[in-house]
C-alpha cells in the first residue's frame, strides 16, 4: 500500500466527515463497511477499493478525486453542505436494518406524523 496515498485518503474522509457531523459509524453503514475498517481508512492504515471509493464520495459528498489528494476541497460546496440533525442519522441508520414490511409500516407512520 502507497503509504502517503492511505494518508490522503483517509485525512480528507475525516474532515469530510466532520464537515457533515457524522460518526465513523453512520459512515460506514451508509457505504456497507464494517466500523473497525472505515477507522483503518480514516487513519490512514488502508487504502479502499475504487467501488469503496467511489461509495465513500458519495456518502461523504465530496469528489473521488478530492479523497485522492487530486484536488482540493471547493469551499463553495462546504457552504452549501447542512448538517442533519442527529436524531435524523440514527432514524435513517436503523431503518437502513429494517425489513421491507417494517420500513413500509415506519414510511406509513411518518406520513401520519407530517400531518
Amino acid at each position: 500500500m502507497d503509504e502517503q496515498l492511505g494518508m490522503k485518503v483517509g485525512k480528507a474522509a475525516r474532515e469530510a466527515r466532520a464537515r457533515l457531523g457524522l460518526t465513523q459509524a453512520e459512515v460506514a453503514a451508509t457505504v456497507g463497511m464494517n466500523t473497525m475498517v472505515y477507522s483503518r481508512v480514516e487513519r490512514g492504515k488502508m487504502v479502499p477499493s475504487a467501488t469503496m471509493l467511489c461509495r465513500l464520495s458519495m456518502a461523504l459528498r465530496v469528489s473521488t478525486d478530492e479523497l485522492l489528494g487530486l484536488a482540493r476541497p471547493d469551499a463553495g460546496a462546504r457552504r452549501e453542505v447542512r448538517k442533519e440533525p442527529a436524531a435524523l442519522r440514527r432514524l435513517v441508520t436503523l431503518a437502513r436494518e429494517l425489513e421491507e414490511e417494517k420500513l413500509d409500516a415506519l414510511v406509513t407512520m411518518a406520513r401520519a406524523l407530517s400531518r
